[in-house]
């Protein structure tokens, strides 16, 4: 057995495979030192007739690249289309990229390929994850550094020891990464290539091969092997039919009900995801929306998780959302109909309860209906669909019995009794297990039933606009006459004292179930900037219908048999949205609290946030009614959860699952992100982390949290967030301020906006351009 190859410059290495390499061509070479140029540019100028006869690609191989410990991709300067009249400067300029060039400095030159018809960068492990998956982004045509130069491209992700073949096109790639590793003794790798020729006399030519420098050590293959069997074998059970749900399949996403992805991230920790199965997805979800007048779909768990990673189960989603009272069979024909277009469509995954699902009667529902004739479904069908909607949403709008009424009351409750608790003698375990408690009954139970009333309130003013009784600047002004707690933080920041403030707001924070993110009373100015003088922030602006506008609504609302008084509808659309935001901002102090205490109570243990985080929050329970060793059931659910965490870590999965066989190998979607207002804006790129850098910015942020609510005290530009729904807090809270901001870009997405130096976001055109 031959010894393993060892990596050494981009030209030597090159070399070196070019006379064992099977899987892939490498163009002619030619190279020299920075100090056989100096010395004698002529006869490196004549080995450049080895590489054919031009025009050449004259590529930097510094000593300074593709090293074990750091890779310097794209930092010095390569030439295309080189002729031979240009060859020396071209040389010249990549040597002086080098800056202080060292005699053994190199430069590569090769003739240009012609007939590219694609090219990309393949990894034998993906850098996120540190796990042996086999990642290729590439683009179609003949650029052959698009993907190095920024293009997003598409990419193919799977695993090491997939039993499924690649698509036939990647195929070769993922053979030429099986030699690769082969040859350079598994250590992790990347490589460029491109494909010339056309039909079935295509050549893979291999451009570039380097070490691949991971954050954390190598999983084995086989492990990751036994995981992803596990993880298929899980899917493929819940893709049966079920006894006591409609559809005939099911789909898996991280965002289509209740977005896990956007409120507690794609890997959450452990307390983290037990605390949003605890309060939300486990039952509380299901109670209020059948209290809405949707399928009782009680005891039925919406999200799943598979190591840890959150997905929603899609076909109890879509369930809960057809009407009670409609037929069977036809609720059942529905379900599947709902299915089949999500899995046509998997970029609409957060957009489902927009454009997909009929979950409420809207003036553009017999339009938007027109769908389902061209499904099959009869005119009859379709009207008993729209009687079905027509009754539920008339109850849930109803001026003075409306649902949200009570539950807006029991919000109110929830506060009375967390000033009780707070100052009674409970202790700390007590104190923990009632602000949970409270939290469900009177808290996440009736903000279930508010996300509801504000889901209709939404769809409804967006159906004014189609139905031409608002234009759209005139939506963005209603949504800007809102007044919501989140909408005061930055009128508040700058009229009251910093203790009054943090008084009132100090329990929110980024990560509304993280524990290890800091509330804003914690770390106050890391949020905020108490040195700037305080500005009067705008007030919000007043609407008012027109009484051409009132007409029209009132035709439209008797013709479609809704009953409802236009004024009485303005003020449901305007109370259901703001309490919305109301009930969300008074669960959540209780939520903050809650984990306040469960930090005070780790450490009374010796333990920090970051290991508490890794417990489940069942254990706070079973402490508080059973006598046992507190620090010993601490550290067994500690251990179990980051048992857990560290599988789930080397996990890679699509955004939607649609087949078991998804989890060995699958092309990450395009995502279609929502654009709030009609504005445009144009900035430079800032991180929420960085806030010296926030006035004037384009803010990236990884989710729609409402704990991020502390940039509007700054002047913002606009703002991108990696996941999020066009009903989100974020998007509210965008469309209310007027910010132009792209909501849910997806993680490919995302990674490239948030590493430009500027933006320009386009809402009206949907579009973001990087400037730079």
């Amino acid at each position: 057995m031959q010894a393993p190859l060892a990596f050494s410059t981009k030209a030597r290495t090159l070399a070196l495979l070019g006379k064992r390499l099977g899987s892939a061509e490498i163009a002619e070479l030619a190279f020299f030192t920075v100090a056989e140029w100096r010395e004698d540019r002529a006869s490196c100028l004549a080995r450049a007739s080895a590489a054919g006869d031009g025009p050449w690609i004259v590529r930097s191989s510094c000593l300074r690249e593709d090293s074990t410990e750091t890779s310097n991709a794209g930092a010095y300067l390569s030439r295309l289309d080189v002729e031979k009249k240009d060859l020396a400067a071209a040389v010249e300029a990549v040597i002086a990229s080098y800056g202080d060039a060292s005699p053994l400095d190199e430069v590569l030159i090769q003739p240009m390929l012609r007939g590219v018809v694609s090219a990309g960068v393949a990894l034998s492990h993906d850098p996120n994850t540190c796990a042996p998956y086999r990642v290729i982004n590439w683009t179609n045509g003949p650029d052959t550094s698009g993907i190095t130069g920024g293009m997003s491209g598409r990419t193919w992700q799977q695993a090491a020891e997939s039993p499924h073949d690649p698509p036939r096109q990647l195929a070769g790639v993922i053979d030429l990464l099986k030699e690769l590793l082969s040859l350079f003794g598994n250590t992790p790798l990347d490589c460029e290539f491109a494909i010339t020729g056309g039909g079935r006399r295509k050549t893979l030519w291999l451009l570039q091969v380097r070490p691949l420098i991971l954050s954390a050590e190598v999983e084995a293959a086989e492990s990751q092997t036994d995981r992803l069997k596990i993880i298929e074998r899980k899917i493929a059970l819940g893709l049966k039919k079920h006894p006591f749900l409609c559809g005939k399949r099911t789909l898996f996403g991280v965002m289509p009900d209740w977005n896990p992805a956007e409120i507690i991230g794609i890997r959450p920790k452990p307390l983290a995801l037990s605390l949003y199965r605890n309060l939300v997805t486990d039952s509380i979800w299901a109670y209020q929306r059948q209290k809405y007048g949707y399928r009782d779909l009680r005891s039925s768990p919406l999200m799943l998780h598979f190591f840890g990673l959150p997905y929603i189960d899609v076909r109890v989603s879509f369930n809960s959302f057809v009407p009670a009272d409609l037929d069977e069979r036809l609720a059942a024909r529905l379900v599947d109909y709902y299915t089949d277009c999500l899995s046509r469509e998997p970029a609409l995954h957060d957009k489902v309860e927009f454009d997909i699902v009929f979950s409420c009667y809207t003036l553009d529902l017999p339009h938007r209906l027109a769908r389902l004739g061209k499904a099959g479904f009869s005119r009859s069908e379709c009207a008993s669909i729209a009687d079905s909607l027509r009754r539920l949403t008339k109850r849930i709008v109803h001026p003075r019995k409306g649902l949200w009424r009570s539950d807006a009351e029991r919000i109110d409750t929830l506060r009375r009794r967390r000033d009780v608790l707070r100052t009674s003698n409970a202790d700390i375990l007590e104190r923990i297990y009632w602000l949970l408690e409270d939290t469900k009954r009177y808290g996440t139970l009736p903000f279930a039933g508010l996300a509801r009333a504000g889901f209709v309130a939404v769809q409804m003013l967006r159906s004014l606009v189609t139905e031409g009784v608002f234009s759209p600047s005139e939506s963005d002004q209603f949504l800007r006459s809102l007044s919501t707690i989140s909408g005061q933080i930055g009128r508040d920041q700058s009229s009251l004292d910093r203790d009054n403030f943090l008084e009132r707001y100090g329990h929110l924070r980024p990560g509304t179930y993280d524990i290890c993110s800091p509330r804003y009373d914690e770390t106050p100015d890391r949020y905020f900037d108490w040195t700037q003088p305080k500005q009067e922030e705008a007030r919000a602006e007043t609407f008012s219908f027109t009484l051409p506008q009132m007409r029209r609504l009132a035709s439209a609302l008797e013709t479609h048999r809704l009953r409802a008084d236009p004024i009485e509808l303005l003020h449901f659309l305007q109370a259901a949205i703001e309490m919305r935001e109301h009930s969300k901002f008074v669960f959540t102090r209780n939520l903050s609290d809650a984990l306040a205490l469960m930090a005070e109570y780790g450490a009374q243990f010796g333990l920090s946030r970051e290991e508490m985080s890794y417990c489940d929050v069942s254990v706070f329970s079973e402490l508080q009614i059973g006598a046992a060793r507190a620090r010993d059931t601490l550290l067994h659910s500690i251990e179990a959860g980051k048992r857990q965490f560290e599988e789930g870590r080397r996990v890679s999965l699509p955004p939607l699952i649609t087949h078991p066989e998804d989890v060995w190998g699958f092309e990450a979607p395009k995502m279609a992100p929502s654009f709030i207002t009609q504005g445009e804006a144009t900035g430079h790129v800032a991180d929420v982390q960085d806030k010296t850098r926030l006035n004037g910015a384009i803010v990236c942020l990884p989710n729609a949290d409402p704990g991020f609510d502390w940039i509007f005290t700054f002047p913002i530009a606009g703002f991108v967030t990696a996941w999020g729904g066009v009903n989100s807090h974020m998007a509210i809270r965008a469309g209310e301020m007027g910010i132009p901001a792209v909501i849910g870009a997806g993680e490919e997405q995302y990674r490239r906006w948030s590493n430009a130096r500027r933006l320009y976001i386009d809402c009206p055109g949907r579009r973001v351009e990087m400037l730079g």
